[in-house]
């Protein structure tokens, strides 16, 4: 497998402020949702095309240096990418090293030009003149016919480079989409049929990835394989849990062997072997077109993967915004996955944990909150830290805490109504908070780091213990909305959209940032 850096900045020890006094907590609390909004800002700046760029690719001379590793740059430099944010990327990348650029070819969402500069965004957008070739497809985020056209133009780019040539590969979320290489005589269709038919089967996405391999040119390290033996650095902003690169994008540039009988032994599991077109029949006995390239005896020398942007990068920015406005920030984790309806229950328990009035929480509650862990991809050592923490300024007497996580939950389709898993969470959170016969004082955001959230135009929401009687004032019945999924008509209703999170296209993403303001006990006394 290459070598893989992941650059980010080491979160600072931080000696939190003593609490205020109850009565200016309750003078605080107005500004509560501003500070949430600002600290979601902040984890959105910090993720950045054009900021993660500049942190991952510095620049000395005539040397290019990632990490810990330098290159040297002599009108030798190539550059190609693909992915949602590859716009932004590729134009504070061109800025940086452009006098050493050749050429490049980037493959970007359908429409994305014209929308960044709708929405102001002339630093995502190339100069001119740009020796990168910007092409566009994938509408629908669905691989098409002018997606594949730009794979092949990518393809046809690396396949040209020699052992003195440096190839820049810029990846994000969105990637896999923009690169389709079926290998002939698989025809495009097929092979998303083929992966359909898995996927409706309950393929796991390990094996979805691996099928996906076997039958691409280019994913699964068949990119790094197309430019060998040119050094290949691959800069990546990650859009999957857990930030591997072989997963992002398909992982293109990252090394792996699958093996036919790997392949066959899925098919059949999912009992498809029997009916696959006839040409992918022939390509899966064949072997692989990338075997037959020269390859390095130590891949690792060739490529080097480095990971610039990350769910866990924003939440650090947006501990440092927490910091700056007299917030506590603790970090839950940066893969919080599962049902909405978990992960909401989860943050219910961890608000009463934080703010049950008394030096210690009912006994209960912890039992209660490491069971449903396992359910929302949250590690127990990761709640007993977060317990402890929250414990710690309880009985010392701390400031606000702003607990801090990431992750994708997921969202049960049971109506035809319109809203997104960011608002989906924010409402279901805010019936939490004003349950058990008691309102939590807390303020709960949860935002798409991409500016969208499902087919609306926001990004999230905000929600506290005061929504679900604000609702009710207004004749809204949450629970309706919730069943027919319909969070966004809820809350475009409540309170006029006051609470609605609109922050337009943000040219990045990382998935999604969760924020929780939580008072010190006295104060919700």
């Amino acid at each position: 497998m290459a070598r893989v850096l992941t650059l980010s900045r080491s979160v600072h020890h931080w000696h939190p402020l003593r609490m205020v006094t109850s009565q200016a907590w309750v003078r605080s609390m107005s500004s509560l949702e501003e500070r949430a909004r600002a600290v979601f800002a902040a984890a959105v700046e910090g993720v950045q095309p054009d900021s993660v760029v500049r942190r991952g690719l510095q620049r000395n001379g005539n040397e290019l240096v990632v990490g810990e590793r330098t290159f040297n740059l002599s009108n030798n430099l190539h550059l190609v990418g693909f992915g949602k944010a590859v716009l932004g990327m590729a134009a504070e990348a061109e800025r940086i090293v452009g006098d050493h650029l050749v050429r490049g070819v980037i493959s970007v969402p359908h429409g994305i030009q014209e929308t960044l500069q709708r929405h102001g965004k002339m630093n995502m957008l190339l100069g001119s003149p740009s020796r990168i070739k910007v092409m566009e497809g994938a509408k629908h985020n669905l691989p098409d016919p002018d997606a594949q056209r730009s794979a092949e133009s990518i393809r046809e780019l690396v396949s040209t480079l020699t052992e003195r040539d440096l190839l820049l590969v810029l990846i994000s979320g969105g990637g896999s989409a923009l690169l389709p290489a079926p290998i002939p005589p698989i025809t495009l269709q097929e092979k998303q049929d083929v992966t359909r038919r898995l996927a409706a089967a309950g393929a796991t996405i390990q094996e979805l990835n691996t099928v996906r391999r076997s039958l691409s040119l280019l994913k699964g390290g068949g990119l790094a394989h197309c430019a060998y033996p040119a050094q290949v650095v691959a800069l990546i902003l990650s859009d999957v849990i857990g930030d591997p690169p072989d997963l992002i994008a398909s992982g293109p540039t990252v090394w792996s062997k699958v093996q036919p009988e790997e392949v066959w032994a899925i098919l059949e599991r999912y009992d498809l072997s029997a009916s696959l077109p006839s040409s992918v029949k022939e390509v899966l006995n064949k072997t692989s077109p990338q075997s037959k390239r020269e390859q390095p005896q130590d891949p690792r020398d060739h490529v080097l993967n480095t990971v610039i942007g990350s769910n866990t990068i924003a939440l650090e920015c947006a501990g440092r915004k927490a910091r700056e406005l007299g917030l506590r920030p603790v970090v839950l984790s940066p893969g919080v996955c599962g049902d909405v309806r978990a992960v909401a229950r989860l943050y219910g328990l961890l608000s009463r944990f934080a703010c049950s009035p008394g030096k210690k929480p009912p006994p209960e509650l912890e039992s209660q909150i490491l069971q449903l862990g396992p359910k929302v991809g949250v590690q127990s050592w990761d709640l007993f830290r977060t317990m402890k923490q929250l414990g710690d300024g309880r009985e010392e007497g701390w400031c606000a805490t702003c607990l801090l996580a990431g992750g994708e939950p997921t969202v049960q389709l049971t109506g035809k109504g319109r809203g997104g898993r960011n608002q989906e969470l924010a409402l279901r959170v805010g019936l939490e908070l004003s349950g058990a016969g008691k309102k939590m004082p807390a303020v709960f955001l949860s935002g798409g780091t991409d500016g969208q959230d499902g087919p609306t135009e926001a990004a999230g929401a905000v929600s506290d213990g005061e929504m679900e009687i604000e609702a009710k004032s207004q004749g809204l019945d949450v629970d309706s909305f919730l069943s027919n999924n319909d969070s966004f008509t809820c809350f475009s209703r409540l309170s006029e959209g006051r609470r609605l999170l609109l922050p337009g296209l943000t040219g990045t993403n990382v998935m999604d940032v969760h924020v929780m303001l939580l008072p010190p006990p006295s104060a919700s006394e």
